[in-house]
């Protein structure tokens, strides 16, 4: 009597401790099974992600080729592969880049043909670096082909080059860009605010540098970047002499133009090439109220030229610039080229 009560506790103790052994087994079990069923989900919700991610970039993003891989070519890859974050270049992925050479990978990015560019439909944007006097043939064949171009200073040697090719842009429904990183200095800005507001007597701009290299055109083009800071500083200008000294043996050039501003006030451009000399601005603004003989002090800009000119031409490309900046642009460049062509032809004539 006594030990029949004591046997039956023991066994009930004993299936407890197997249930509890069981409970355990299958509470673990459980927890395995959910985290493996957690890990499948957000397996899956990753690879949506990912997917997602893919989907945006095909797009989004705008595939480019730079053509050419010099100093300005090697820079607009280096740019492409680390815009600055949340920018509109950040939708510009280098695809590849051509050279006449035959080279390695640039900065990891492979060669490829023009025949490939111009097909290629991954390819929406085309980088012209080349040489100036071969930039208007590789503007007009990948304008032609429905390419987005942005091209260094100058896209043509003539004025009603310019004018069609613009057309030719209008007609494809793509952007043409010239890059004027001139325009975009610490030094020019600040000259530029200086000079707001004052009333021009007279003034000269002598530029001095090394000696040209083969198919930079002539003075009036290759240095058309000083051109530029006259004009948008001053306004549409007009020629009225120009002429040009040369010795070919010790490649040395040296071009001077008259220009006379809308209300009649002088300016003189000087553009002096040859080995040894010093890359320089040399400036002599007279105004009603003082005279600017340098350059002003300016601070360096936290964001390189390039990557400035990259992120404008990125714009472009979305629609964030307004449609007025782009038509004073298109005029500066235009006037311009017209005024470097008509230099030409004085210094020619």
């Amino acid at each position: 009597m006594l030990r029949a009560p004591s046997s039956t506790g023991g066994r009930h103790k004993r299936r407890t401790g197997r249930g509890r052994n069981a409970q355990a087994v299958f509470g673990c079990r459980s927890q395995i099974g959910l985290y493996i069923i957690k890990r499948v989900k957000e397996s899956g919700a990753q690879g949506k992600k990912e997917e997602q991610e893919n989907r945006k970039e095909t797009v989004t993003m705008l595939g480019a080729v730079v053509v050419g891989i010099g100093t300005a070519g090697w820079v607009r890859i280096r740019d492409m592969l680390a815009p600055v974050p949340g920018s509109p270049a950040e939708k510009l992925a280098v695809r590849g880049f051509i050279s006449r050479r035959s080279l390695d990978s640039q900065q990891g990015v492979s060669q490829i043909s023009v025949e490939a560019a111009i097909s290629r439909e991954d390819i929406h944007v085309a980088f012209i670096c080349t040489e100036n006097v071969s930039h208007e043939d590789n503007v007009r064949m990948f304008l032609q082909a429905g390419k987005h171009v942005c091209v260094e200073y100058p896209m043509t040697m003539n004025h009603k080059a310019a004018v069609e090719l613009y057309g030719l842009a209008e007609e494809k429904g793509v952007v043409l860009h010239e890059e004027h990183i001139e325009l975009l200095t610490e030094d020019y800005r600040e000259l530029k605010r200086t000079v707001a507001g004052k009333v021009l007597q007279k003034g000269s701009l002598h530029f001095t540098g090394g000696a040209l290299k083969p198919g930079f055109g002539f003075l009036a083009f290759s240095g058309i970047a000083r051109l530029t800071w006259l004009v948008d500083l001053f306004g549409e200008l007009s020629v009225t002499a120009a002429t040009v000294e040369e010795d070919v043996s010790r490649s040395y050039s040296k071009m001077t133009a008259t220009l006379l501003t809308s209300d009649n006030r002088p300016l003189v451009w000087i553009e002096e090439r040859g080995p040894g000399l010093p890359r320089a601005k040399n400036i002599n603004f007279h105004f009603d109220s003082c005279t600017l003989t340098q350059l002003p002090p300016a601070p360096r800009a936290a964001v390189g030229l390039f990557m400035q000119d990259l992120i404008h031409f990125s714009a472009k490309l979305a629609n964030q610039v307004d449609p007025k900046e782009l038509q004073r642009e298109k005029v500066r460049i235009l006037h311009c080229l017209e005024l470097a062509q008509r230099i030409e032809q004085l210094c020619q004539s």
